[in-house]
């Protein structure tokens, strides 16, 4: 691959992008980024008002950006269709599945559906809301879905017997439970896509060691201070940790079933290639989820 310079990413004027968790965080910064390169950015998110902050945000490092908002609630996947009704758009270029949820200290909570709240709004939405996209990205000349996926969730167990963390929840465990299998998912989406000769790819990437008080301060996002050193030497702040999904959305030498992630021992850095092996390059395990995913959402995502 070449050289990317992430200060420089190619322009994209002509293109539309979705991501999903837009309006904080590293989804904020992904949309701040894909904005600065001419493209139509799409924020999806639940709450109408952030998604308005974090686009005066936008405009306010990027004047002339080209902005809306798709109001997207994942944790409920039956209403995920209308939402994706009110687009109004022939073709979508990409969507960066970023949204997700970690609920620490809090007790197991189940959506209105009967499912775990962490599990489905991070794996089980994006599952759906990638079914109900494909046309759109089927219509563009090489659709992307790029699922932003986590360092903790390369080390996570997926227990197929219990992907709603009905025994023993853990908030973290089942984060990242939850991050693996959105992993999973976008590398068996991209072998399905190839086996039926779709122009769309499925991307991985992840944002390393991502911190508040690392990142720059935006309207909707003050950094919470702390101590930046030592971790500047092995971290970094969001806006940094976002780079790996903009080159997955953006890179023209991208090919389907990649990983993006930081350059220095995948925690910070640049974003370059990462070898896909262990429990990620595991193609039963992936399959397996899968046909759970379809069982539990009852969509099939390619067609």
């Amino acid at each position: 691959m070449t050289h990317w310079d992430v200060h420089h990413p190619p322009r994209a004027d002509s293109k539309t992008f979705l991501v999903t968790g837009a309006n904080a965080g590293i989804g904020y910064f992904v949309a701040e980024q894909l904005a600065g390169t001419g493209a139509t950015v799409l924020l999806g998110t639940r709450n109408t008002a952030k998604a308005d902050s974090a686009m005066t945000s936008i405009r306010s490092q990027v004047p002339d950006a080209k902005l809306g908002h798709l109001r997207l609630d994942l944790s409920d996947l039956s209403s995920i269709k209308s939402s994706v009704d009110t687009l109004g758009i022939e073709r979508l270029d990409a969507v960066v599945c970023n949204a997700g949820v970690l609920l620490e200290g809090q007790p197991r909570r189940e959506t209105a559906e009967g499912h775990e709240l962490t599990f489905a709004t991070n794996h089980l939405g994006h599952f759906v809301l990638v079914h109900q996209l494909m046309p759109l990205l089927e219509a563009a000349e090489a659709g992307r879905v790029v699922t932003t996926g986590s360092f903790v969730g390369k080390s996570a167990e997926l227990d197929l017997e219990d992907l709603q963390s009905k025994r023993d929840y853990q908030p973290k465990r089942t984060y990242g439970r939850s991050k693996l299998a959105q992993m999973l998912f976008a590398f068996e989406l991209d072998r399905r896509l190839r086996a039926a000769g779709s122009t769309v790819l499925s991307v991985v990437d992840h944002p390393g060691g991502a911190l508040d008080s690392l990142t720059p301060p935006r309207p909707v996002h003050a950094t919470s201070g702390g101590w930046k050193f030592p971790a500047g030497l092995l971290l970094q702040g969001k806006d940094a940790g976002a780079w790996p999904a903009v080159r997955a959305v953006l890179d023209p030498d991208v090919r389907g079933g990649e990983m993006f992630g930081p350059r220095v021992f995948g925690m910070r850095g640049e974003p370059r290639l990462e070898p896909v092996r262990g429990k990620l390059a595991d193609t039963a395990l992936a399959a397996r989820l899968w046909t759970a995913s379809v069982g539990l959402t009852g969509v099939e995502v390619t067609r």
